[in-house]
């Protein structure tokens, strides 16, 4: 325990000394500019379906548990549907979500190299660019299947509820609901595992970086929380900031998000260095013979 609290101790340090505080700045602008985009991509899938509207409804219901009040106002404006059928429209929402997303996976990974302390050159331009264009993907898909088990569990709660005694509908719906959240944090953990496996010069193992992802879970879940206490219960963003106060709601939580993920990366650095040193150490040993 005392080894973890130091690491963390140091994690934190080293996150001052790596400039976190700007680099989660920029990865949550540029979230910001791919967040709303590919909103309007999903809402124009949604309504070719048949259930389109209740479908985005439930969309809306996994994105309150985490959104400020203020935020979910500009939610539920990108996710209007009217308007929403040109082709022209949703190429262009998702090429703007793309380039958006290729920037705040730079803005991360650059983030990884300084907690890894690695050099500039790690990788070289093109090839840095590859590499942040797939992990897109790479992160949409866990994040969609989890939207999916989200949507869906909406239905699959009222359906056992509905074939529960009413005696257990409560205790049903308890369990159901720490489902969800179980749902939402192993989904974050391997979404942040799989951006620490790929997004690094320095490939781990899976069990590895999960250190690191599984403080940055942490870290962001009760944060979340807290802001959007303070946002509901405290500030009013709209007061000082007019009609832009939704939008800044949203980039402060897209910042503690941010901040959150390369904080994990800096512990993810604390301890790959421990290891060296340790490795390091045992081969000296085994040189002298002792």
């Amino acid at each position: 325990m005392t080894l973890t609290i130091r690491s963390l101790r140091k994690a934190v340090l080293l996150s001052l000394e790596h400039d976190v505080l700007n680099s989660a700045k920029a990865v949550a602008y540029s979230g910001m500019l791919a967040l709303f985009p590919a909103l309007v991509v999903l809402s124009a899938l949604l309504a070719q379906a048949p259930e389109g509207t209740s479908l985005m409804g439930e969309v809306r219901g996994a994105f309150e548990q985490f959104l400020p009040d203020d935020s979910m106002s500009l939610l539920r404006s990108a996710m209007e549907t009217r308007k929403l059928n040109s082709v022209q429209l949703i190429f262009s929402a998702a090429g703007l979500s793309v380039f958006a997303g290729l920037g705040m996976m730079l803005s991360l990974m650059e983030g990884f190299r300084r907690a890894y302390e690695l050099p500039l050159d790690d990788w070289g331009f093109w090839r840095r660019r590859r590499r942040a264009l797939l992990l897109v993907p790479i992160v949409l898909v866990p994040l969609s299947l989890a939207t999916l088990i989200l949507v869906f569990g909406r239905q699959f709660e009222l359906w056992m509820i509905d074939n529960s005694a009413h005696v257990l509908h409560h205790f049903v719906l308890y369990i159901w609901r720490m489902v969800r959240w179980a749902v939402a944090m192993l989904t974050s953990i391997s979404v942040l595992g799989a951006l620490y496996h790929y997004g690094t010069k320095r490939k781990e193992h899976w069990a590895l970086v999960g250190y690191g992802a599984l403080a940055a879970t942490l870290v962001w879940f009760p944060s979340t929380l807290i802001f959007g206490w303070y946002v509901t219960r405290i500030a009013n963003y709209s007061m000082f900031y007019g009609p832009f106060g939704a939008g800044i709601a949203t980039l402060v939580w897209l910042y503690i998000t941010s901040f959150s993920a390369l904080l994990g990366a800096e512990l993810n650095g604390v301890l790959f260095r421990e290891r060296q040193e340790q490795a390091s150490a045992g081969s000296e040993r085994d040189c002298f013979g002792l």
